[in-house]
């Protein structure tokens, strides 16, 4: 595995690139970001925030961090990889890095996961962004225990800190697409990877903690303005959830948490065994 800096960084109040020295990185026009200790830039002024501390709390960034490093998602980061590093090997013959940005990445886990499934045939060059400090300060911390794989950014997909016209390739897993920011910072060619849950994702689970599930709506590919469909994969399995601590992580790292009643909360956490269908769909949109 051979991992480069990124560094595609723009400011995020003119738009210039960013360049760094000394833990700081500069634009031409003299606005600069300090690295924090932790490893990671925080990219997001206060004119681009809606609360004093948006995107996931402390705790529920902890209850993801626990849920994902115990495996349960693993053959989901298991499929993006494949489908990031393949496209990676068709793009890549002139052996430059191969740049992702996983858009909304969490405590960073399909990140490190792509890092470990990379070879050292593929040089890469990753980052992970996303909204919540806390999050963006998870990642950072569990990179510091080995050798740094990735970039870490406090940002927002509304106003990616990001050159136009520089990435390999954009995730977007279980995220809130900007289509548009990820088509202007996408290549001609790269490739737009968007994880969505499935009609039967969680169904057990939302059958115990809403009192009817709605019928889904079976509606067609909708390919974004700038792309073509590249290509799509389904992944369902079946995950024994063993203790009421695993499910309330389970819960907590989903919207279901604050859609459900305090009712339905209280059922969830009676729960000691859940078997809990994962059912995704991985959608590929190439840029043109």
């Amino acid at each position: 595995m051979s991992i480069t800096p990124f560094q595609a960084l723009a400011c995020p109040l003119d738009g210039k690139p960013l360049s760094w020295s000394d833990s700081v990185w500069r634009c031409s026009d003299g606005h600069s970001f300090d690295i924090a200790k932790q490893g990671y830039v925080n990219l997001l002024p206060v004119q681009q925030k809606r609360s004093h501390d948006p995107g996931d709390s402390k705790a529920m960034v902890a209850a993801r961090q626990r849920f994902l490093n115990a495996g349960y998602y693993q053959p989901i980061a298991e499929a993006v990889s494949h489908a990031v590093l393949g496209h990676a090997e068709v793009q890549k013959a002139d052996r430059l890095p191969f740049s992702c940005l996983d858009a909304g990445c969490g405590e960073g886990y399909y990140l490190r996961q792509l890092a470990d499934a990379a070879t050292n045939a593929q040089p890469l060059s990753l980052m992970g962004l996303d909204i919540s400090k806390w999050a963006v300060l998870a990642a950072a911390k569990q990179d510091a225990k080995q050798a740094p794989l990735s970039s870490w950014v406090v940002g927002s997909n509304a106003h990616l800190p990001v050159q136009t016209g520089t990435l390999d390739s954009v995730l977007c897993m279980f995220g809130f697409p900007v289509v548009s920011e990820f088509a202007r910072v996408l290549k001609t060619g790269g490739v737009l990877l968007q994880v969505e849950a499935g009609p039967n994702h969680l169904r057990e689970l939302r059958e115990i903690i809403y009192p009817t599930l709605k019928a889904e709506r079976v509606s067609e590919t909708v390919v974004p303005d700038g792309f073509i469909h590249h290509g799509s994969e389904r992944v369902s399995y079946s995950i024994a959830l063993n203790g009421s601590e695993e499910i309330a992580d389970l819960l907590a790292m989903t919207p279901h948490l604050y859609r459900t009643s305090s009712e339905g909360r209280d059922r969830a956490a009676a729960l000691e065994v859940l078997v809990v269908t994962v059912d995704v769909r991985i959608v590929m949109y190439m840029r043109i």
